[in-house]
C-alpha cells in the first residue's frame, strides 16, 4: 500500500488540473479525482514503470472527465450562477490564457493542457489519449488557432 500512496502523492496536483481542465468545475474534478485514484487504488493491474502508471491515470482521468457530462444527472441539471473561482496567477497574461482555455471545447482543452501544462510531447500525448499523433498535431494547430482569437491583441503563441 506504500507504494500506492507514493504514486497518487506523486500525480495528485498533475491529475486534479487535468481533470479541472476537462470538467471547468472544482467540485466535477474533485469527483474525477477521487474516482481516479479509487480505480487505481483498486486495480490489479501489473504497471510496467512509472511511465505507465502515469499514461494509465491520465487515460482514466480523460474518461472519468467525459463520463460526468455523458451523466443522465448531469443532462437533467441547470446551471447555477457560475462561481467566480478566484485562481491567483501571477501575470495578468496567465490568467487571461488559463480563461481562455478553459472555454475551449473539451477536445481542445485535453491537448492543451497535456502540451504546455504537462510538457508532454505529442507522441505522450496520442499514446495517452489513444489517438493518431496526426490527430493531436490537429487538435493543437486548432486550439491554439481557436485561442489566438481568444486573445487577440495579445501575444503570438504560434
Amino acid at each position: 500500500m506504500d507504494e500506492k500512496r507514493r504514486i497518487v502523492e506523486k500525480h495528485f496536483d498533475m491529475i486534479y488540473k487535468l481533470a479541472l481542465a476537462q470538467t471547468k468545475n472544482r467540485e466535477h474534478a474533485e469527483d474525477v479525482v477521487q474516482e481516479v485514484f479509487l480505480r487505481y487504488i483498486k486495480s490489479d493491474t501489473d504497471f510496467e514503470n512509472d511511465e505507465h502508471i502515469k499514461a494509465w491515470l491520465i487515460r482514466v482521468t480523460i474518461n472519468c472527465s467525459r463520463s460526468i457530462f455523458a451523466s443522465s444527472w448531469h443532462k437533467k441539471t441547470v446551471p447555477l450562477l457560475e462561481r467566480d473561482e478566484k485562481i491567483i496567477f501571477d501575470t495578468h497574461e496567465k490568467s487571461d490564457v488559463y480563461y481562455a482555455v478553459m472555454e475551449l471545447p473539451q477536445k481542445y482543452r485535453a491537448v492543451i493542457h497535456l502540451f504546455y501544462y504537462e510538457d508532454m510531447s505529442i507522441e505522450d500525448i496520442s499514446k495517452n489519449l489513444a489517438m493518431n499523433p496526426s490527430t493531436v498535431k490537429s487538435q493543437l494547430s486548432r486550439g491554439r488557432k481557436l485561442l489566438k482569437e481568444k486573445l487577440k491583441g495579445g501575444y503570438d503563441f504560434v
